[in-house]
């Protein structure tokens, strides 16, 4: 079996936003980090965006951070707030045998929040890396991280990976 880093939305607009307790540059770099140490093992990595629905130009800053997507990366694009629905990610991970997800990424009660439960709804054991994501609000990312994930999963650090 396989586990698999899934990244959400580290897109320009969204790393820039005002985020507790971490800022979206210290989750952007140490995303890239987990990136790295999960390529390095021959383990998928999974990239997320989100695009508007129903919008005929996306905002600026709506690609991926620079660099972040390497080669051999599932680059997903997503219209809903999770990266299951309607995108395909489940079947690209189940060709690769995974069976467990980490998850990162921003924002905490949004994005990766979403993506984490629909990954448990589709039998996948989870994992969030807590100081890889971080909240509109330091409380609601506590609260998430401390009393909702381990409900469904287990919560690391971005040192328990590399």
């Amino acid at each position: 079996m396989t586990t698999a880093l899934i990244l959400i939305d580290l897109m320009p607009r969204i790393v820039a936003m005002p985020l507790a307790p971490h800022t979206g540059l210290g989750v952007e770099e140490r995303c890239r980090r987990l990136g790295e140490a999960f390529r390095a093992k021959g383990l998928p990595v999974a990239v997320v965006r989100v695009e508007r629905p129903n919008v005929e130009e996306q905002p600026p800053g709506s690609g991926l951070v620079e660099g972040l997507r390497q080669p051999g990366d599932i680059e997903i694009v997503k219209r809903t707030v999770g990266a299951f629905h309607g995108t395909g990610l489940d079947e690209r991970l189940r060709e690769r045998g995974v069976d467990t997800v980490v998850v990162a990424g921003l924002v905490t009660t949004m994005g990766v929040e979403s993506t984490a439960r629909a990954a448990s709804d589709h039998g996948y054991d989870v994992e969030f890396v807590e100081d890889a994501m971080s909240g509109f609000e330091a409380d609601e990312h506590a609260f998430a991280v401390d009393r909702v994930f381990p409900r469904f999963g287990v919560v690391r650090t971005t040192a328990d990976y590399v």
